[in-house]
């Protein structure tokens, strides 16, 4: 076991020599061969799937619980609702006090925090290893026990509306980040915001959260994700005494089962902000699902486009044609739907058009030239170089379990997916971008102005409202 952590920085090391031109990429992806995660998998009786590597090269240990449940579960109309429940399961328990969490990890030299997906909810902690039977009871009372009170649900609801403020109100483009979701998806629940409006927030009762809670946060909706320093079968115990006591609802797991249909025509849509001081451009492409064998091929095109200032987005955009502070792109792929994004920011006196029009021209480039080997062997290993990095740490390997499990459907991709990516082809990439973007794709494109650059009779028209 010892041995893998000693692979994995090797690789990653050979990735950053090939990035700074010392060694030639046929060396550094013999190198870059990553031993497999060698997990353990079972279900409970009561359906909470754990999934476990022992790995002595460190005395700690991570661990995740994935609950499949994210912003487009949210009830309709009534946005935030899975963002919310990360904050609140925070609060108090039967058994635990608010905030107990962070003296059962911060206080031993250890850390906690949680994260609020589009399709799932994901909390996690690393401690040191022999503190992991502690976070196991933690993890059993946040679960079966939660205090989901008037109080804690007031307290939480007013946190996460001034965070809506903070994150999306009060920074210039804050607002079009919302949009390009809300803009992009016709009739998908991943239209609606993560962090939900304040309106919708408001409108919640104790009841709806309450009901929120009984219908998602159980054990069959649930992943546990153990790595580190610890012995299997006293993890077994740990994990029936404290978790496979929390019972099996009798009620059926909802699921969203609405499909995104495809685009029949180009969309535009021009928006505006009090705080914007320079105009920004985006366009949105509907794109695969997270599983689909496509996906590989998309995350090199999307480093080939915006991986740094030699890209080529940044390089043709901001360096040459001096059109945008800022240009990128972005593969947003997730569990039902998917979106590949272009952006950029223009620089002063630049018009959107002129950014909507150099954007596409470096993408229908790709299309129509085939990636030289150099630029493909670039971006392959800046992708791989992160993966490799991620895998450095037990908190990293449990995320990568995590995710080929929840989000894959199969945990065993933690251990193919990096051969697959390696395979990536300069045709596969051409292939993709055609095939996604290509003439018959229909874009959503997005100006998001200055409000002083609202015509006079809009102006008007918005303040006789």
């Amino acid at each position: 076991m010892h041995n893998r952590r000693i692979v994995i920085a090797a690789a990653a090391a050979a990735v950053l020599l090939l990035l700074a031109g010392a060694v030639t990429p046929t060396r550094v992806l013999a190198q870059a061969r990553v031993q497999r995660l060698d997990y353990r998998s079972r279900t409970l009786p009561n359906g909470l799937r754990v999934l476990s590597v022992e790995d002595h090269s460190s005395p700690t240990v991570a661990i995740q619980v994935w609950y499949k449940v994210g912003a487009k579960d949210d009830p309709q109309g009534r946005s935030g609702f899975a963002h919310l429940f990360e904050h609140m399961m925070f609060k108090s328990t039967r058994n635990m006090p608010s905030e107990m969490l962070d003296r059962l990890t911060e206080d031993v030299g250890g850390e906690n925090n949680a994260y609020t997906g589009d399709d799932v909810t994901v909390y996690h902690e690393v401690v040191p290893s022999h503190y992991l039977e502690t976070l196991l009871w933690a993890e059993g009372e946040r679960m079966g026990s939660l205090n989901v009170s008037e109080a804690t649900f007031a307290s939480e609801r007013d946190v996460v509306k001034e965070e809506f403020r903070q994150n999306y109100l009060t920074p210039p483009y804050g607002r079009m980040s919302l949009l390009l979701d809300q803009k992009s998806f016709a009739v998908h629940p991943y239209t609606r915001p993560g962090i939900g409006n304040i309106a919708e927030l408001n409108a919640a009762t104790l009841p709806h959260v309450q009901a929120f809670h009984r219908t998602f946060y159980r054990p069959d909706n649930a992943t546990l994700v153990v790595v580190g320093d610890f012995d299997a079968k006293q993890l077994d115990t740990w994990v029936d005494k404290y978790l496979g006591r929390v019972p099996r609802p009798a009620a059926p797991l909802p699921r969203v089962t609405v499909k995104e249909p495809p685009r029949t025509r180009e969309r535009r849509y021009v928006e505006y902000g009090a705080n914007v001081p320079l105009p920004a451009v985006a366009i949105t492409y509907l794109a695969p699902t997270k599983v689909s064998s496509d996906a590989f091929a998309l995350s090199i095109a999307d480093m080939i486009l915006s991986g740094g200032e030699s890209s080529r987005l940044y390089r043709k955009l901001v360096y040459e044609q001096q059109l945008a502070q800022e240009a990128y792109s972005y593969n947003d792929l997730r569990e039902q739907a998917g979106l590949f994004v272009l952006r950029a920011t223009l620089a002063g006196g630049k018009k959107p058009e002129q950014a909507e029009r150099a954007l596409m021209a470096e993408l229908k480039r790709m299309q129509d030239s085939p990636i030289s080997a150099a630029e493909l062997n670039k971006a392959r290993n800046q992708v791989l170089t992160g993966l490799l990095r991620e895998r450095e740490t037990n908190e990293g390997k449990a995320e990568a379990l995590g995710e080929a499990a929840v989000l894959l459907n199969n945990a065993e991709r933690v251990n193919t997916d990096i051969a697959r990516l390696q395979a990536v082809t300069a045709a596969d990439v051409q292939r993709v971008l055609r095939k996604y973007f290509g003439p018959g794709a229909k874009r959503v494109v997005i100006y998001y102005l200055p409000e002083s650059s609202r015509p006079t009779a809009t102006k008007k028209a918005q303040e006789a409202r």
